[in-house]
């Protein structure tokens, strides 16, 4: 078997996926709508729209019986991203590259393939549109013409969740709005020569909120939180769901000791919430701050720095568990 190779920009690549904040925006459906069509329009027993990260195979939509996540190293998107054209496999058992493919290999392994790399906005090709059948297949270049079509109808749903700096579910700032406005504060800050104080959150066993409850309950516990930091912070200050069951807030001329004041507020008001009863979980939260350093800070640091200080508060929150 081979496996694919790593593209010579696999590092800027990588950045531009995380940054495009495809792994964490949860909004299947308009893809969900193409991978539906490409099955029914190919007649074959899975189409996919997936993300290929460092090590994974992530499907964004799938339509058929095969696992959402694959490991990179099997997959065939992974060949696919290396390439600009489109990759086409009539048969899986007589191309050396797959033939002891594990997807390959059992009675009824993967025969046919054909996927379309994917790119974002700025070029990086993050992952692929492709069909696949347990038999193989020729496919037409009026075929590769329609699957190509199909691809650029992800690539504009790519773009506009990477246009978007609002978090759909939270209505608060997302990672990427978060990149763009964190860059300007600071060129602001720095010009003003004014502090600015970053404070990291995650909130505690959140997992077993989902797990226990449903997701739509785990929805309910993210929403709280957005609507607590609302009711909690300036309009100044800057309100982040970064991804999952993280958050960001960019306290404006604020030092850390301003900002430590008015992160215990927020604890108070956790607190009381949590008081009603009026939900099956109770919201937790870990956090650390992070005054930024105008002589030697850089973004990425910073937002180091305050992970590190939340891991440790949560570290301490659970051991006293």
């Amino acid at each position: 078997m081979k496996t694919p190779a790593t593209p010579p920009n696999e590092a800027e690549r990588l950045l531009s996926l995380r940054q495009s904040g495809l792994l964490e925006f949860d909004n299947r459906q308009p893809y969900d709508r193409l991978t539906r069509l490409a099955k029914r329009l190919f007649n074959v027993s899975v189409a996919m729209v997936n993300l290929i990260d460092e090590r994974t195979q992530i499907a964004k939509s799938v339509d058929g019986a095969v696992p959402a996540v694959l490991p990179r190293s099997v997959s065939f998107c992974g060949h696919t991203i290396l390439q600009p054209e489109p990759l086409v496999v009539n048969d899986a058992r007589d191309d050396s590259r797959f033939v002891d493919n594990p997807l390959v290999a059992h009675e009824n392994g993967v025969r046919f393939y054909a996927g379309i790399p994917l790119r974002l906005p700025d070029g990086a090709v993050v992952g692929s549109f492709c069909v696949v059948d347990q038999t193989p297949r020729d496919f037409s270049a009026q075929d590769l013409a329609a699957l190509s079509d199909l691809a650029a109808l992800a690539e504009d749903e790519f773009a506009a969740s990477c246009a978007a700096t609002t978090d759909e579910l939270t209505g608060l700032i997302n990672r990427r709005g978060f990149n763009q406005f964190a860059a300007f504060a600071l060129s602001g800050a720095r010009r003003r020569a004014e502090p600015l104080t970053l404070a990291w959150m995650d909130l505690d066993r959140f997992k077993q909120i989902n797990d226990r409850f449903g997701h739509s309950e785990g929805d309910e516990a993210l929403k709280a939180m957005a609507n607590l930091l609302r009711s909690a912070f300036r309009e100044t200050d800057l309100l982040v769901r970064y991804g999952g069951d993280e958050f960001a807030v960019l306290f404006a001329d604020t030092d850390e000791q301003g900002a430590w004041i008015a992160m215990q507020y927020l604890t108070e008001q956790v607190a009381k919430f949590n008081q009603t009863g009026s939900h099956p979980w109770t919201l937790t939260f870990s956090w650390g701050i992070c005054e930024f350093d105008h002589h030697h800070g850089d973004l990425e640091q910073w937002l180091k720095e305050a992970d590190r200080k939340m891991f440790s508060m949560k570290q301490k929150n659970s051991a006293a568990r």
